[in-house]
């Protein structure tokens, strides 16, 4: 279940248009918070700035951009109010020319807004090795170690969330063992980035879905990436894996880290393209639907450590040139797979 984020042509798209404000908005109250033990006051208030303030609403997301170039097309209103007005994430990787100022400026709009940003970081080397659709990232792990390091030093102490490396630990089906060991090695070094320059920032490791691995195989992945250095790990990213499908993944991960003597760890889910589940394929399917809006907050009186449900993938976007969008090349925009994808077709 490969995730595709901005290409190259994209990102130059983005860069041409200039900043606009928009006011953050949430289609229904946020939940109450969720019983996830909050691990440190830094993230306490960073939690408890995105349920009162909102998540930042990305005036350069592609939705948005959209519907800014096209105003006279039909489906335009249905993509401003399902999509373009929502918070959702900004995925930064390889096609930046400078990490550093593309994350500072980010992280400048949403302060300025007063919300919290969501962000990806997305360049590990070898990215996407085994599918290819979004290949790419850093060409060393030399490389890898500052492109990371000036990420999280443009966030700095600002609240921030950040989903680290899609992909990364799921995706090992065609990777060597010391390319296993290099992943894990630079995630480690990624935490330990955000741990010491960006304080205040939520990090969770991407750590796949349901139906991507075995939960004691993550688990082991996630322990040697440094799992214990941030806020938890993330689930569902760019997928469509319903909540129950997905909590029961989180608790069954969260046991494996507990056998392992372990901290069990929140986590948050990606709910951008679940409102429909999955119908067995990954790669722009049909009939599939938005999920509940980015908030802080878990509906699970179990308390599974489900603590805030984020829209990471850009719905709109495509997976690659197959299913529903054969000539979309990943992480492209098209409107018709978001107007779908808001109705449910």
């Amino acid at each position: 279940m490969k995730r595709k984020t901005l290409t190259a042509v994209a990102a130059s798209a983005v860069a041409a248009v200039a900043v606009t404000t928009f006011v953050a908005t949430q289609s229904t109250a946020a939940p109450a918070p969720s019983k996830a033990k909050v691990s440190t006051a830094a993230a306490a208030d960073t939690l408890s700035l995105a349920q009162s303030k909102g998540f930042y609403v990305d005036p350069k997301s592609q939705s948005a951009l959209y519907v800014k170039a096209n105003p006279n097309d039909s489906r335009t209103p249905t993509i401003q109010d399902g999509l373009a007005k929502n918070p959702m994430a900004r995925w930064f990787g390889d096609w930046f020319t400078s990490i550093s100022k593309s994350v500072g400026e980010h992280v400048d709009g949403a302060e300025k807004a007063g919300k919290v940003p969501i962000l990806v970081a997305y360049s590990i080397p070898n990215r996407d090795a085994c599918s290819g659709y979004s290949g790419g990232g850093e060409t060393s792990a030399a490389k890898y170690r500052t492109w990371i390091s000036d990420y999280a030093g443009a966030i700095k102490a600002r609240p921030a969330v950040v989903v680290l490396e899609p992909d990364a630990l799921a995706d090992y089906s065609c990777l060597t063992s010391a390319q296993k060991t290099e992943r894990e090695s630079l995630i480690k070094y990624a935490t330990e980035q955000f741990k010491t320059k960006a304080p205040n920032t939520l990090v969770y490791i991407d750590a796949g879905n349901s139906k991507y691995a075995k939960a004691t195989d993550i688990a082991d992945r996630l322990s040697k990436a440094g799992v214990d250095n941030v806020r938890g790990f993330a689930l569902n990213v760019s997928n469509f894996h319903t909540e129950a499908e997905e909590t029961a993944f989180g608790t069954a991960v969260n046991n494996a880290l507990a056998a392992k003597g372990k901290a069990k760890k929140p986590y948050m889910m990606d709910t951008s393209r679940n409102g429909n589940g999955w119908n067995g394929k990954w790669c722009n399917p049909t009939g599939r639907k938005i999920g509940v809006t980015s908030r802080v907050g878990s509906t699970d009186p179990a308390g599974t450590g489900l603590e805030t449900r984020l829209w990471i993938k850009t719905a709109g976007n495509s997976d690659g040139e197959c299913g529903n969008a054969p000539t979309s090349p990943a992480g492209t925009f098209n409107p018709q797979i978001a107007y779908d994808m808001i109705l449910g077709k």
